[in-house]
């Protein structure tokens, strides 16, 4: 199980920074279309949640998860942020929420059994909510562990984390495992191949 949350003990790289902008700019354009008000679920949102507040200006709540969160953070107003586990914070402090967004910007790759928090994103939706997902592909495997072990441009600790990579018929069935409908997904390859996005609608 991860102790560290993504960016804790390190600075963002200018890869990091311009994968964050490319996921920033997917998500904001389908939050400017949601009809308020709009509940988001960061999961995974990192140390510094950069994804969830650059959201906090078109959203009425945010609420970010991860393993360990910084204590700037909690200045900002309509964000709330939980410490822990992924799955111990479904089951305990967002046991009776439903949300209107869920977010989980590279992190499925890191999670064991994906279907589980998949199910659990399902459940946690309100009806015609959404879930983001943004995965590395096969490809992207190629170019972030050299990246990663050869010129040490990203930490070898990601990488190593790693659980699976997928490609869209790989995400697409654990998709309708957790019970979204195939007319509710679309599922498109981004940052030129390396990685795969998926809007799915309750």
């Amino acid at each position: 199980m991860r102790t560290k949350a993504y960016g804790q003990d390190r600075p963002f790289t200018p890869i990091d920074k311009f994968g964050f902008y490319l996921s920033f700019r997917k998500c904001l354009r389908l939050v400017k279309n949601m009809s308020p008000p709009i509940q988001c679920l960061d999961i995974g949102c990192g140390y510094s949640a950069a994804l969830l507040r650059g959201l906090s200006p078109y959203i009425d709540e945010g609420i970010g998860v991860d393993v360990a969160l910084s204590k700037d953070l909690e200045n900002c107003d309509n964000l709330k942020l939980i410490e822990g586990p992924i799955e111990d914070v479904f089951c305990n402090q967002l046991k009776e929420r439903l949300l209107s967004l869920i977010i989980m910007n590279s992190v499925l790759e890191h999670i064991a059994d994906s279907v589980v928090v998949l199910e659990q994103c399902y459940s946690h939706l309100k009806e015609e909510g959404f879930l983001l997902v943004n995965v590395p592909t096969w490809l992207g495997k190629r170019f972030l562990e050299f990246s990663a072990f050869k010129l040490k441009w990203s930490p070898e600790s990601e990488m190593d984390d790693h659980k699976m990579y997928y490609d869209k018929k790989q995400l697409w069935p654990l998709l309708v495992r957790a019970g979204f409908k195939p007319s509710r997904l679309r599922l498109q390859y981004h940052k030129f191949g390396l990685n795969l996005f998926c809007v799915a609608q309750k």
